[in-house]
Order: C-alpha cells, then sequence, then structure tokens
C-alpha cells in the first residue's frame, strides 16, 4: 500500500471525530503529508488545542467545533473550509457514537441519539461536501475544458459490525449497517462526478470507544482470543488506509469497505460484552 506523500500534499482534508483516536490519527498522517486539515468534533476546546498544536509543527489546519447530526453546524463546517483553503478534497466521515444497553432496555432516545450521529450525519456531512466537490469539478471544467479534473474522494469509517452485530450495542451495529449501504449508494451517485467513496471497517482498534466496550480484563481477553492477528489495532493502521483510499493509488476504488479487524471476519464470531 505505498502513497506518493507528494499526491496528498496540498489537498484539503476534512475530519469529523477529529479530536481522538481514528480521526486524530487521520488528521496527523494527512498533514504529515503535507495536506491541509480540518478537524471538526463536538469538542471544542480539545480540537482548538489540536489545532493550535499543528499550526506550531508548521502543519496548515484549523478546528471546526460540528456536531455532525446538525445541518447548519455542518453547512457551517463546509463554509469554514472553503473560507479558509478555498477548496475540500476529501471527506473522512468519522465521528460516531455508540449504546451501551441490552436490547429490551434500549431506549427510543438513545437509538435515535446514535442513528442520528453515526448515518444521519456521515449523510448531512457527505451531501454537504458532496455538492461542494460537484461545484469544484464544474468550476474547473468551465475554466478549461481540457485541465485534468481533480475529483474529490469520500472516506467513511464503518466497523466490523456492519457485518455482525453486537446485542448490547444495538443502534450503534445498526448504523455501522447502515454505513455500509451508503457508502454503496453514494459511490453509485456520485461516480459520475468521478468522486470515489469508500468506506474502512476497522475492528478492535485502541481508541476511546474501545474503552467504553472493553471495560474490563476478560472482555479484552475474549476480544484477543476471537482476533487471530492477537492484537488490537492502532488507530494509525486505519488512517494509513485513509491515506491510501484518497490517493491516485486508489483511483480505481469505489463503493468498497476494507476490513482492518485482525482477522476477526474471516473467523466470522462475535464478541460477548457482558
Amino acid at each position: 500500500m505505498a502513497v506518493d506523500g507528494s499526491r496528498i500534499a496540498g489537498k484539503v482534508v476534512i475530519i469529523t471525530g477529529a479530536a481522538s483516536g481514528i480521526g486524530l490519527a487521520c488528521a496527523r498522517r494527512f498533514a504529515a503529508h503535507g495536506a491541509k486539515v480540518v478537524l471538526a468534533d463536538i469538542n471544542e476546546a480539545e480540537i482548538d488545542r489540536l489545532a493550535k498544536d499543528f499550526q506550531d509543527q508548521g502543519f496548515s489546519a484549523i478546528a471546526v467545533h460540528c456536531d455532525v447530526a446538525q445541518r447548519f453546524d455542518v453547512r457551517n463546517l463546509v463554509a469554514q473550509a472553503i473560507d479558509s483553503f478555498a477548496r475540500i478534497d476529501v471527506l473522512i466521515n468519522n465521528a460516531a457514537i455508540i449504546d451501551s444497553a441490552p436490547f429490551l432496555e434500549l431506549a427510543e432516545e438513545e437509538f435515535d441519539r446514535v442513528i442520528d450521529t453515526n448515518l444521519k450525519g456521515y449523510f448531512l456531512t457527505g451531501q454537504a461536501v458532496a455538492k461542494q466537490m460537484v461545484a469544484q469539478l464544474q468550476a474547473e471544467k468551465a475554466a478549461d475544458p481540457d485541465t485534468p479534473l481533480q475529483p474529490g474522494t469520500i472516506i467513511n469509517i464503518s466497523s466490523v459490525n456492519a457485518v455482525f452485530a453486537l446485542p448490547e450495542h444495538v443502534a450503534y451495529s445498526v448504523s455501522k449497517g447502515g454505513v455500509a449501504q451508503l457508502t454503496r449508494a453514494m459511490a453509485l451517485a456520485l461516480a459520475e462526478h468521478r468522486i470515489r467513496v469508500n468506506a474502512i471497517g476497522p475492528g478492535s482498534i485502541r481508541s476511546p470507544m474501545l474503552e467504553q466496550v472493553a471495560e474490563d480484563d476478560a472482555i479484552r481477553a475474549t476480544m484477543l482470543s476471537q482476533t487471530p492477528l492477537g492484537r488490537f489495532g492502532e488507530p494509525d493502521e486505519i488512517a494509513s488506509i485513509a491515506v491510501f483510499l484518497a490517493s491516485e493509488a486508489a483511483s480505481y476504488i469505489t463503493g468498497q469497505t476494507i476490513y482492518a479487524d485482525g482477522g476477526r471476519l474471516p473467523l466470522n464470531d462475535t464478541i460477548k460484552t457482558r
């Protein structure tokens, strides 16, 4: 999965859920390749701090407070990205939350909260960014019909739970199943504009969300016993796939989900968390 970093340099990348975990790893990886990063998260104080840290290191970065479930927040996110960097080349839909209740006890409000962020949020952000990408392509073509177009790329962070479900995390499992289908539908809808849409399906990655699920040593041991590679993944391992999918090395890949799960899906087993 060799990627020419020079082809990433200068690209404008929006990353939602950028304050920690996979989102932060993606921001760091893209910035290291010379991309201009837009850090979006509901944790305003943390992304402000991170953007300042990125800038101190010589990277181009801004922070935007954004609840992806709110369309006005999403509209503001796109507007601030354009105001700062004039275009958008890559979107990484990553912001996500998880429920934790048995199915018979899961409240409607909690189900809605998870779906609003994890699925509706991906739709709202993906649609808003795709409209901007299409406008950019049309402007480029109008300015010079012979100039090679620079289509955008959208990457949705999914999960192995798009394939198998967890009974104590029903809303999360449903949302990730929806992300898989949303990715396919978006890829087909945007193919005529040469905008590629793919997903990454992580397994157990060392992140704040893993800490919510793997509450004790027994659960973590069970997870590892059902992961053939015998270890948890690192956020940067997911970020490296995102860079690949955003690069021209993946120019003929769209509508796909790359599962990075340490071999769990081939094992085809679920994890009991309670």
